[in-house]
């Protein structure tokens, strides 16, 4: 049978990756001293589901935040803050984030969150839209819009459960009972539930009010808090697939759209804006001056970064193109305007920035994780604001100097499990954008601790694992990261790592297919293994 180019190039990388970890398992056994057989561990043995009834989850930790897409406060109440995880929930901190509380555990679907906004009209009033819409790739689905009315002590799900990701979400400034939501849609399909919705009852019905297609959804939307009628929305054109993300489309279709009656007709705004395709789209109205609109826009053409508009929309100019400003569009692109200066703007994305100048220039400000989100800021104090990230939510009261810590949120989004054979046994796993943990199923005395923090370690590999430790060996823990592979020994606290990936391909004749596979210690050649595939080829 005769094997396609695609298929000859699979199996022998296959068969390539087979024998460099065969190769690496020798090199670890041979400078081992030989212990006598064992019998093989058993595994997935059934268990009689009555010997597990009277077992209860309880929170090993580590108490150390994960992604945050979403966030909210409320101008009347500068200590009180909303944080909405990727994976852990909705939490309400009373005290600038000295400590977080869950408020979402057991009335929700789903862990995902995409958007806060709390009334201005009432604090009391709290929507929660599900499905972040930061698509990475890995992606929970929302499952809908839920309403609490008492501050987050008991909520209610009000509808758009098929909506997927929903992105931003946006309460009348005076009436709590309308509100506006961007969908996004199903990261993973197309489908007619993308749009912008409205609803004037509460949540108890929603009105669909802007559609582009099923491909192209809605990111981002700012309403003029003295002029609520008039709404910006930004649509963007975003998917999923098992090999790559869809970010952007036609700019006919994606970009910036206006409504001046509260969303009954809209207007495609396109003035100054790309012409090519256009991506990620978030914007922002200066309540200091409404005539004043921020964008920040994934282009092609090199026509991505910082719009600004000086007539409400109708024309806009491209102000800053700064790389640092649109990098990994799909996955941040977040710009927020001061309340009090128009020249003051934010943006969130591998840093943290703010400009004094109308977005000309931009200084960064230190954040206590990378990788930014989301931020809020009071309307009556500029200073007091909660900012999110991948390491969790932080706040300010003295306008970025200091922050709140994010070691105390219980948000880790962890990839893989795995535990040892020690009594009292670990747990192993690998947080997003973080490093691996290795966490004691319980205290190791009953002394305890000052904090948590020191119960748990760090352990060989980074956020894309995993971390697996030896089933003989506790002691020895294998982990990996991005191509590299690790072997770490936590009793001497060494790790040696390899590069794990095929580096030469060649043909060395009509028929013979080779590639060298190179297993090297970190900065140090080690060896190269060279494997030949009789072809097909003519």
């Amino acid at each position: 049978m005769k094997l396609t180019a695609r298929r000859r190039f699979s199996v022998a990388l296959y068969c390539l990756l087979a024998l460099g970890v065969s190769w690496m398992g020798y090199q670890h056994s041979a400078a081992q001293t030989r212990a006598p057989k064992r019998a093989p561990l058993t595994t997935n043995v059934p268990v009689e589901p009555r010997l597990l009834q009277a077992l209860r989850y309880r929170n090993i930790g580590p108490h150390r935040g994960g992604r945050v897409t979403a966030v909210a406060g409320h101008r009347r109440q500068p200590h009180t803050f909303y944080m909405g995880a990727t994976g852990g929930g909705v939490w309400k901190t009373t005290d600038a984030g000295i400590t977080w509380v869950n408020v979402s555990d057991g009335f929700f679907e789903t862990p995902s969150i995409g958007a806060i906004a709390v009334a201005e009209s009432d604090p009391n009033v709290v929507y929660v839209a599900t499905g972040s819409g930061a698509i990475r790739s890995n992606v929970i689905l929302g499952k809908g819009i839920y309403k609490s009315v008492d501050a987050g002590r008991t909520w209610k799900h009000i509808g758009l459960r098929e909506a997927g990701q929903i992105n931003d979400l946006h309460v009348h400034p005076t009436n709590a009972n309308v509100a506006w939501a961007a969908v996004q849609g199903n990261p993973f399909a197309d489908g007619p539930e993308r749009g912008v919705y409205r609803t004037k009852d509460g949540g108890a019905t929603w009105q669909k009010v802007l559609f582009v297609n099923n491909q192209t959804g809605f990111v981002s939307l700012a309403v003029n808090p003295s002029n609520p009628n008039e709404i910006y929305a930004g649509a963007w054109r975003a998917q999923r697939k098992p090999w790559t993300i869809i970010s952007g489309g036609p700019a006919d279709e994606g970009g910036i759209y206006k409504s001046l009656d509260g969303g009954d007709n809209w207007v495609h705004l396109t003035t100054g804006l790309p012409t090519g395709l256009v991506g990620k789209v978030d914007l922002d109205i200066s309540v200091a001056n409404p005539l004043r609109v921020y964008a920040i826009l994934e282009a092609d053409k090199g026509e991505g970064g910082v719009y600004v508009s000086e007539d409400a929309g109708a024309q806009w100019k491209l102000v800053n193109k700064t790389g640092n400003l649109i990098a990994r569009p799909f996955y941040y692109t977040y710009i927020n305007a001061d309340p009090t200066n128009a020249d003051v703007v934010y943006v969130n994305n591998l840093g943290f920035y703010k400009s004094t100048d109308a977005a000309k220039s931009f200084r960064p400000i230190a954040t206590p994780h990378g990788d930014n989100h989301r931020m809020w800021i009071n309307p009556d104090n500029p200073d007091v604001f909660i900012q999110s990230n991948d390491g969790g939510a932080n706040v300010t009261l003295n306008g970025g100097r200091s922050w709140s810590t994010i070691y105390n949120q219980p948000t880790a989004e962890i990839y893989q499990v795995a535990v040892d054979n020690q009594f009292p046994y670990h747990v192993y796993g690998a947080q997003q954008d973080n490093t691996t943990l290795i966490v004691p199923s319980k205290p190791p005395t009953d002394d305890g601790v000052d904090d948590p923090i020191q119960l748990w370690r760090s352990g060989p590999g980074c956020e894309t694992g995993p971390i697996i430790p030896s089933p003989r060996n506790p002691k020895i823990v294998y982990g990996a990261c991005k191509g590299e592979v690790y072997r770490g020994n936590q009793e001497t606290g060494q790790t040696a790592s390899y590069w794990v990936h095929p580096q030469i391909v060649t043909v060395t004749t009509r028929k013979i297919f080779c590639i060298a596979f190179s297993a090297s210690r970190r900065w140090t050649f080690r060896r190269t293994i060279r494997a030949c595939f009789i072809t097909a080829r003519t």
